[in-house]
């Protein structure tokens, strides 16, 4: 993939015959690496004794197999970069055929899981929705578990990527206007794309091994700590128990809270802080409203919980803290069940979960960028109204917005907003209510995992959902994953001309 990434931006806007030869080598590469990866939770079960670890030796073989020979089948049409259409077509199969063969260990192991209910976790797994099919998860195999910690641990670093190098090329809402910022202001520090995402993946590493470190050292046993770790960084949020988080202390809370966050900034800011710049990252306006709607977020959720319960306590401050952190970064963990604490938290929950983290984070929805540019051409329409002779641009960080940027964030809200509308109709069609449908419909597109009501909330999960809505929700979570527009520009009949 690092391949890919440092042929540069030329070559990828390059325009030819559509050969898709590049884009099965590329993929043939990730999904045999990850059935590499598969070995990980193999050893974990030979290390507990467990047998299931067969299950792995077999989805490694068959995966790795598969893989490689779809690399060989088309390296003779490899060439030094992608073109436009290649990579809109790789960015979006990507995140379709890993999940297929992700699926693998879950419908052949403990679970007994149908194709249904493997293929909707590791699409969840790999999106980092953290929605989840399975019950009883204290009984699963430790691989198993391991498993869908390492899938949401590798696409978060897989987004990240994504939306460091290939969504700034390929336009799409709005991510544009971070191109310059990636690659051409930081000079000679960071030349080349590639070299990007390696520092990132470093980066990656080193806050997911803290993070389970000071879990272990809080108390969390040490398969738990590495487990949760995973799904901490990644902001992807699949436990090992039912109860989530609700069974752990304050410290451990604190933790997760503190490992979210870092999730959710931009990390090419940790890229130039490791540099010797820290100007960027205070200096950066979506990290600085992130911030600024979280904190605004917890007093008004802690007030409402100390103005219910008669008292100020520092659990109800904590679980506000904790449960308003990990909706807005997308991480879905959940320490209570926020849907018994009164009307207000579910609605604030629901729209809370449609701010989403920084750009180029794990973090997933909407994203804080896209708010500050709408509110910024709100603002400068409103000013024009009132001036009609003025001249009034959106700016934003202190730069007039494009109008190639402008467009690109209103498409993307517009099909954002359309997309959530349909999806709810259609899990309406299969015969969910209106509130599991319109909010299982947003948790997906937004990639959250929790949704409302006693099914998909908080203390409930997705093993009830009947089937179509199951693949529907899956879909949905891959197009939310890809910032809707680039699956839509696929889907387009212009895009398969040539």
């Amino acid at each position: 993939m690092v391949a890919v990434l440092d042929s540069g931006a030329g070559a990828v806007q390059r325009c030819g015959m559509f050969d898709l030869r590049p884009v099965g080598y590329v993929i043939g590469l990730l999904i045999a690496s990850l059935g590499v990866t598969m070995l990980v939770p193999l050893v974990a079960d030979l290390l507990a004794g467990d047998p299931h670890w067969f299950v792995f030796f077999e989805s490694a073989v068959v995966t790795i197999l598969t893989g490689g020979l779809l690399a060989l089948a088309c390296a003779n049409g490899v060439t030094a970069g992608l073109t436009l259409r290649q990579t809109f077509l790789l960015t979006s199969l990507v995140w379709l055929t890993l999940p297929l063969f992700g699926a693998i260990p879950f419908i052949l192991g403990a679970t007994g899981a149908s194709l249904t209910d493997s293929f909707f976790e590791a699409m969840s797994a790999l999106t980092t929705t953290g929605a989840t099919t399975f019950t009883q998860l204290e009984t699963l195999p430790s691989g198993l578990l391991l498993w869908r910690g390492l899938l949401q641990w590798l696409g978060g670093i897989g987004i990240i990527v994504v939306a460091m190098v290939f969504l700034p090329e390929l336009r799409v809402g709005g991510m544009q206007i971070f191109r310059s910022e990636a690659f051409e202001t930081m000079g000679k520090i960071l030349p080349r794309a590639g070299e990007i995402a390696k520092q990132i993946s470093v980066i990656y590493l080193v806050l997911t091994v803290a993070c389970g470190l000071i879990y272990a050292a809080l108390g969390m046993a040490p398969f738990d700590a590495f487990v949760h770790a995973l799904t901490t960084v990644s902001t992807g949020g699949m436990a090992t128990t039912d109860s989530s988080f609700g069974g752990y202390n304050a410290g451990i809370h604190y933790t997760a809270v503190v490992f979210m966050i870092l999730a959710a900034l931009p990390f090419v800011r940790y890229v130039q802080l490791l540099a010797g710049t820290a100007q960027p990252l205070w200096r950066d306006s979506q990290v600085r409203v992130f911030f600024g709607l979280l904190a605004l977020l917890i007093i008004l959720m802690t007030a409402w919980l100390w103005a219910r319960e008669g008292a100020w306590t520092e659990l109800a401050f904590r679980e506000a803290m904790f449960n308003i952190v990990s909706i807005m970064s997308g991480t879905g963990y959940s320490s209570a069940d926020y849907m018994m604490w009164g009307t207000f938290p579910v609605v604030a929950f629901f729209f809370i979960g449609l701010i989403g983290g920084c750009a180029g984070s794990t973090a997933c929805s909407i994203k804080v960028f896209r708010y500050q540019i709408l509110f910024a051409a709100i603002k400068s329409q409103i000013r024009q109204i009132h001036s009609p002779h003025g001249v009034f641009a959106p700016r934003f960080e202190g730069r007039p917005i494009g109008d190639d940027v402008m467009n690109s964030v209103i498409a993307f809200f517009v099909a954002f907003v359309s997309l959530l509308g349909v999806i709810t109709v259609l899990l309406g069609l299969t015969g969910l209510d209106f509130i599991t449908s319109l909010s299982g419909a947003a948790t997906a597109i937004a990639n959250i995992g929790p949704g409302l009501g006693p099914e998909i909330g908080p203390a409930g999960n997705y093993a009830g959902i009947n089937d179509p809505a199951k693949w529907i929700l899956a879909v949905a979570m891959f197009v939310g994953r890809l910032e809707v527009m680039v699956v839509l520009t696929i889907l387009s009949v212009r895009f398969w001309r040539n």
